[in-house]
């Protein structure tokens, strides 16, 4: 009792002796599982000469020679892909079983977000708003994802998909009022509890755990769901992916691990991140399945992704995607390529983009053509613009929502830092912009 109570004064001094009650210390009693009797985990039998040892599982077997195991002697995994560069289908076998008008529906999709990335882009560098990441050539990997999303940064497509709207999307980027977020978040750090995107957050790769963990809930509950979580190759060089990506695999949880390796993280080359052959190649030591595909086609990548969330919804298993492809565009607005770079490898990359890949395969099949182009380029143009307008001069949340949203009801320290920094702000308001945050008592536009 002496000792359960000094943890719990560590903890928080406002718990004192007298409030602890003996069912408040099962915490410290001993697990079910270890109040009864121990059963053998492993069992093992000599009478033959096979390998007997709780590490090795049932396929390990001796051997007199002494090897070891060379990466550069393994063959590499290969490449998936259904279209080649000319926009060709390579297997009729392989292609997927889409009607024109979802085809369609994909590619104007993936060019909306190339409209929106260009004119915020430029939003950004005129200073109203204060951070941007694109999508450049990496369109081809957000169409065909389902159920719960966890997402890295560059997943605006998902959310476009989805039926996350433009407008939306603007007014998370300019922290207006009507952001369900509120302005809490950096910009393009989107989520939406509707369309089931858990919001993002910057710091590299906390997001797989954190699937991991929601994909582990998912099987509990015994819905034929899963859960499907976007990294990128430098989130795989973190410490957290390696904790997610076992979790994943002991806990038997369905989940859909998709790395986009775009082949830089920042700044840093793929050849500086690992020497091994890619991402893919660490799942086997995790005993999960995994798939190289080409990132640049659509098609593929909708094969891949949609046999892969079969996998992890009848079997109860995680499986991992690497989708081959190449970040055009620079990491951030806050980073400049052309220091580690060259523009011609940029410009050699862009010329096979998913957006030029599945336009190939369009118009060589009389589904598109320039005039068409042309005319929903123009289209897309006008509706972001118009979705820009509406954002860029809507108030921003009342400024008392800096303190809300943490508590079920606001404490009274809170309380009294709230009305302490009113005073502050009418005393200065000449120092604050007032006027672009929204009235207590207003409703807004």
């Amino acid at each position: 009792m002496v000792g359960a109570s000094r943890v719990i004064w560590a903890v928080g001094k406002s718990l004192t002796t007298r409030a602890i009650k003996p069912s408040s210390l099962s915490v410290i009693q001993a697990p079910y599982r270890y109040a009864n009797k121990l059963q053998s985990t492993y069992t093992a039998s000599f009478d033959d000469d096979k390998p007997q040892f709780p590490g090795t599982g049932t396929k390990v077997r001796f051997t007199e020679k002494l090897d070891f195991l060379l990466p550069d002697a393994s063959p590499a995994i290969p490449v998936y892909r259904v279209i080649d560069r000319q926009g060709e289908i390579l297997d009729p076998a392989q292609k997927p079983e889409l009607p024109e008008d979802v085809v369609l529906d994909i590619y104007r999709k993936m060019v909306l977000l190339n409209t929106l990335d260009t004119i915020m882009l430029n939003v950004q560098r005129q200073g109203r708003i204060t951070f941007y990441m694109t999508s450049y050539g990496e369109e081809g990997t957000h169409m065909g994802s389902a159920d719960v999303i966890f997402g890295q940064y560059r997943e605006a497509g998902v959310f476009l998909w989805r039926g996350f709207t433009l407008d939306d999307m603007m007014n998370q980027c300019f922290s207006t009022h009507q952001d369900v977020h509120k302005g809490r978040m950096v910009p393009i750090n989107y989520g939406s509890r509707d369309i089931n995107f858990v919001s993002m957050s910057s710091p590299l790769a906390t997001q797989i755990p954190q699937a991991a963990g929601a994909a582990y809930a998912m099987r509990m509950s015994g819905r034929s769901l899963c859960v499907t979580c976007y990294f990128g190759d430098g989130a795989s060089s973190e410490g957290d992916t390696h904790a997610g990506f076992n979790f994943a695999a002991t806990l038997d949880c369905p989940l859909l691990f998709f790395c986009r390796n775009n082949g830089y993280a920042i700044s840093t080359p793929t050849s500086e991140q690992y020497r091994g052959d890619g991402v893919a190649s660490r799942a086997a030591g995790y005993g999960i399945s995994a798939i190289r595909v080409d990132g640049n086609d659509v098609f593929a990548v909708y094969n891949v992704t949609k046999a892969a969330r079969e996998v992890c919804i009848k079997e109860s298993k995680p499986v991992l995607i690497e989708a081959m492809t190449y970040r055009i565009g620079d990491h951030s607005t806050s980073d400049d390529s052309t220091t580690y770079r060259t523009s011609d490898e940029v410009h050699q990359f862009k010329r096979d983009s998913p957006i030029t890949r599945l336009n190939s395969y369009l118009v060589k099949n009389g589904l598109w053509d320039t005039d068409k182009e042309t005319a929903y380029r123009e289209e897309a143009k006008n509706k972001v613009l118009e979705a820009f307008e509406r954002a860029k001069d809507r108030k921003k949340p009342p400024i008392s929502a800096l303190l809300t949203d943490v508590y079920d009801s606001m404490p009274a320290h809170l309380e009294r830092q709230a009305a302490h920094m009113r005073r502050h702000v009418n005393r200065y308001s000449e120092h604050y912009p007032v006027q672009d945050f929204l009235d207590e008592d207003s409703t807004g536009r």
